[in-house]
């Protein structure tokens, strides 16, 4: 699926929704509504009435990690941007170069075999890229220190141009994230539930919304690359396993609150239709070939519009919702990107 949409400079979100003007929080951000190709303006604040109990939004609690980090290749400065943790011990990352205005541009690849020096004795040594499609990520060998405390002590949240400044790593927490006992996380926000507010989650607990906790740890995405997502680590528990076939069997609602969502749910059901408790990876890619076979609806941030994010949408809703809705979204002058406004699909 392709869109030929544009998305103007303006529309870009530069700073989050609480730092706009004075008495606004996170769910002060707009909510467009699909249902099919029917379209509805919304804000945030109004999402428990606009469903119903029973209904169960499926939650990722990756915690993000600050997981960009100044270094050196020979005398010329980098930006590492630590994307995936291997069973090996190994890291995932991209190579950047600092473009003067406190973010970051797209850098030739390196050879194998780079070293790369950072603060605190941390070296990185490329071994291999890790896709044929691509050599933008590489694994590389860890020396010295490990990865958790360097990001801890030196790191910050990977920043896009389109933001205004930097923020502190507490800003691109949702209100869902558990830090993970091995240091692992997302290397950027799940950033579809970022408006959701405890006062929120309180109100929809009370009117009979429940929640499913999953895990998936995003890897680094790209401003310049439209790739298919590279294989990430996912968990399913048994109680969200639980919770979910059991509001399925009721009649209720499974919306899942981001596309990681989607894609952690729907790589743990069985052959029957199942969900089951499942950790490990996933290389899942949803298409509308493909389908979904649990979620019913999805919230997702408004993103500019390249294949595989579309593709998933795409499964969940159908096209026409998904023209639709960007057209909306584009003639109501929405906010896009991870500090932006949001996009319920509803069947």
């Amino acid at each position: 699926m392709t869109l030929a949409v544009r998305v103007p400079e303006e529309l870009s979100a530069r700073v989050p929704a609480e730092q706009r003007g004075p008495g606004l929080d996170r769910d002060s951000v707009r909510l467009l509504v699909s249902r099919g190709a029917e379209v509805a303006h919304h804000t945030f604040a109004e999402l428990p009435r606009l469903l119903r109990a029973g209904d169960l939004l499926v939650v990722n609690t990756s915690a993000t990690l600050a997981a960009a980090v100044d270094g050196w290749v020979g005398n010329a400065r980098v930006v590492v941007h630590f994307s995936t943790r291997g069973d090996d011990g190994r890291w995932a990352v991209e190579l950047r170069e600092p473009d003067g205005r406190g973010t970051t541009r797209a850098r030739a690849g390196a050879p194998a075999r780079t070293e790369v020096c950072l603060p605190g004795g941390v070296r990185l040594v490329l071994e291999e890229p890790l896709s044929g499609r691509s050599e933008r990520l590489w694994w590389a060998r860890v020396r010295g220190p490990g990865i958790p405390g360097l990001l801890r002590e030196y790191g910050r949240p990977i920043r896009y141009a389109y933001t205004e400044r930097d923020q502190p790593l507490s800003v691109y927490q949702t209100v869902f994230a558990l830090p993970s006992a091995d240091g692992a996380g997302s290397a950027e926000m799940p950033s579809a539930a970022r408006p959701f507010t405890a006062r929120l989650v309180t109100e929809l607990v009370s009117r009979g919304v429940q929640f499913a906790p999953v895990t998936l740890h995003t890897g680094v995405a790209s401003a310049e690359a439209h790739e298919p997502p590279y294989p990430e680590r996912f968990a399913v528990p048994q109680g969200s396993a639980r919770l979910i076939d059991a509001a399925r069997a009721g009649g209720g609602r499974v919306v899942a609150v981001g596309t990681t969502a989607v894609r952690a749910v729907e790589s743990a059901v069985d052959a029957e239709g199942a969900v089951r408790a499942r950790t490990g990876w996933t290389d899942l890619v949803v298409t509308p070939e493909r389908g979904v076979r649990v979620v019913d609806g999805l919230l997702t941030g408004l993103h500019e519009p390249e294949a595989s994010h579309l593709l998933m949408l795409e499964a969940v809703a159908g096209r026409a919702a998904i023209e639709r809705g960007y057209e909306a979204a584009l003639r109501g002058r929405y906010l896009w990107h991870e500090f932006g406004d949001v996009h319920l699909l509803l069947p």
